[in-house]
């Protein structure tokens, strides 16, 4: 405190002769504050020299207020509604502008509100401030084409006499199919195929991306509890490498000392605590390898009746499924039987879309590989996969052991089994399954499945991109809540990707969004091209077994992707005939086992939705009933 004086109280005549010249100086010693000795702030001897803060405005255009014309003042509401759309769509065509509101809202009323007009005005008006700069800079043309109004972005471009086609040279922007931002890609010299709306064909670019890979499939194994799956996968696993030796004698060690050392191969898979204790599998295990032609996904899906939602979220990400049973005399039975899993789980998943079967008949060696039991299986499932839509021609039946590793990647080496059996081991029928066509050209749908807190900021969505693509840093919207967000990082098993496209299933990092403001079940969807959402809809289901006839006000469970929603069936508008879809009976007052028919049904709160025609993987429902499933449903109309 010595350093203080006491001002108030100072002779300035005695004590400090001249303070009022040290403005700026220290009171201590005649030095200036500023570390670099020089001007302290400001020096109002030099501020002649100093340049005026006018002249860092820019004299071409004065900087003019935004208040309200006296024409947008007079608007009825109409005009205003009408007056503000425009803008959104300017702003949205265009971007960000820098033009005064005002301005703006003249250009609009004098071109009569039409949005192509305005546009072009306001173009024509920066052409002059555009032509003063010595800078390249992109020129825009908005065309108008089927009442939509899409704009050419030009920008250092080598145009040919191909109109089709445009070599970009420098460092472009791709409009995403999604969301219509601009995203950053490569600065290598690439090809840009135009679609009849200007925009990148989303098919050349997933051909581009994706042309040198294998082909990428997601295979989900299904069948009754104690079938084998994860043992018959895990050794498959195996014995391609993906597991090492280390691990597995870890297994074996492990397992051994609970007295369970058949599982040691289900072990792989089956990675959770209470999983290995209980001996069954509760959640969708996941694992990768490859075959020649394909990169394969294995979802391994538990076949315990009381973890059929589970089963049903890993089914609606398939592609394929391998059906494994088991030979042993009397567990067949058990499980084809009524109230058996073997039956549910090849309706659901045909229900889901999956169209080629794979039937591994498991656990053949504890019948001596006999060939009658092969034949007898193989004939109860044809019958009954027919019936349950599958064709003749996409279901394969292939024998194998998953504790012995017979037939599984090589031909089997029992005499038992050679005697009869030459067709291809259990790899060579997963590598011929044909993988199916990609949507990538339709808007943007992702089903989230799972929901998790990422390392950094954000956080993590996980699921299958249904239908388009998407990329880093577009805008999405989460649905039924109509929320935006935008996408920062997308992984597709842990590597992280540009772009994700139809059959993905990725990972996506939100920002913008509040975590509890999405929930398992909600659809990430173009903001452009939004997802439906209603809580009543119309649909023609198959109803399977039944113990109570469906009547109106018959209450279900709704399982629509991973969501799980309770709803009533309203109504019974027309019994339907199975075979041809013919009107059989109006306004039933029940449906029964095995019929077809058209229903009305009310979800307790709006959910996102798609009609089947428009798209397949979100058109599907299914309808179960304490703990079994009673139908299986294609949403035919939504009710706003």
């Amino acid at each position: 405190m010595s350093r203080h004086r006491d001002v108030r109280n100072m002779d300035y005549s005695e004590d400090y002769d001249g303070y009022d010249d040290v403005y700026g100086h220290s009171v201590d010693d005649d030095y200036y504050i500023s570390p670099s000795n020089r001007q302290f702030i400001y020096n109002r001897e030099n501020s002649r020299d100093q340049p005026k803060i006018g002249e860092f405005i820019r004299t071409e255009q004065d900087i003019q207020e935004e208040d309200e014309s006296e024409s947008a003042s007079e608007l009825s509401d109409l005009d205003k509604a009408r007056l503000e759309s425009c803008i959104e769509e300017i702003k949205a065509t265009l971007g960000p502008l820098s033009i005064p509101r005002n301005e703006l809202v003249n250009i609009i009323i004098s071109n009569n509100y039409n949005i192509e007009r305005a546009t072009n005005a306001l173009l024509d008006d920066s052409k002059n401030l555009q032509s003063e700069s010595k800078e390249k800079v992109p020129s825009i043309k908005v065309v108008a084409s089927g009442g939509k109004t899409t704009t050419n972005v030009t920008k250092g471009f080598d145009l040919s006499q191909n109109k089709d086609s445009v070599k970009l040279t420098t460092t472009p922007r791709s409009q995403s199919p999604a969301s219509g931002r601009g995203t950053p890609i490569n600065t290598e010299e690439i090809k840009v195929v135009k679609s009849r709306d200007n925009k990148i064909d989303v098919e050349s670019q997933y051909k581009k991306e994706r042309g040198d890979s294998k082909e990428h499939l997601y295979m989900v194994v299904i069948g009754h509890v104690d079938a084998g799956k994860s043992t018959l996968m895990g050794h498959l696993l195996y014995d391609l490498g993906q597991v090492n030796q280390k691990a597995m004698h870890k297994y074996e060690q492990e397992s051994r000392k609970v007295g369970k050392q058949s599982f040691m191969y289900a072990w792989v898979l089956d990675e959770t605590g209470e999983e290995r204790n209980r001996g069954i599998t509760m959640d969708v295990g996941r694992s990768q390898f490859e075959t020649k032609t394909k990169h394969v996904t294995l979802l391994d899906a538990p076949g315990h009746k009381d973890f059929i939602p589970n089963m049903i979220s890993g089914a609606g990400q398939a592609d394929v499924a391998l059906l494994v049973v088991d030979a042993t005399r009397g567990e067949f039975e058990t499980g084809f039987d009524f109230g058996g899993q073997t039956r549910e789980h090849a309706l659901l998943v045909r229900s889901l879309g999956v169209t080629q079967l794979a039937v591994a008949i498991n656990k053949l060696d504890t019948v001596s590989w006999s060939k009658e039991r092969f034949d007898e299986i193989s004939q109860k499932l044809k019958i009954f996969l027919k019936q349950a839509g599958f064709r003749e021609g996409d279901v394969t039946f292939v024998p194998c052991s998953g504790l012995t590793g017979q037939n599984l990647i090589d031909k089997p080496t029992e005499n038992e089994l050679l005697t009869w059996y030459n067709g291809p081991c259990l790899l060579e029928v997963i590598d011929n399954f044909r993988t199916p066509a990609r949507p990538v050209s339709k808007p943007f749908r992702l089903s989230i499945n799972d929901i998790f807190k990422g390392t950094g900021s954000g956080f993590c969505v996980s699921g299958r991109v249904e239908t388009g693509s998407l990329n880093v840093g577009d805008r999405v919207m989460v649905c039924p809540n109509r929320e935006l967000s935008v996408v920062k990082s997308l992984y597709i098993e842990d590597l992280s990707q540009t772009v994700v496209f139809a059959g993905d299933q990725a990972t996506v990092t939100l920002s913008g969004i509040e975590m509890q403001n999405v929930s398992i079940g909600n659809v990430l969807c173009d903001p452009q091209n939004p997802v439906q959402v209603s809580s009543k809809f119309q649909a023609r289901i198959v109803v399977f077994n039944l113990t109570i006839p469906i009547t109106k006000g018959f209450s279900v469970i709704l399982h629509h992707q991973s969501l799980v929603e309770p709803a009533v069936v309203r109504k019974l508008i027309s019994q339907l005939n199975r075979s041809t879809g013919e009107v059989v009976k109006k306004h039933p007052r029940f449906l029964s086992n095995n019929t077809s028919a058209i229903v009305e049904i009310q979800v307790s709160r709006p959910i996102a939705l798609e009609l089947y025609s428009d798209c397949k993987e979100l058109g599907r429902f299914m309808l179960r009933v304490g703990g079994v499933t009673i139908a299986a449903g294609l949403i035919t109309k939504i009710m706003l």
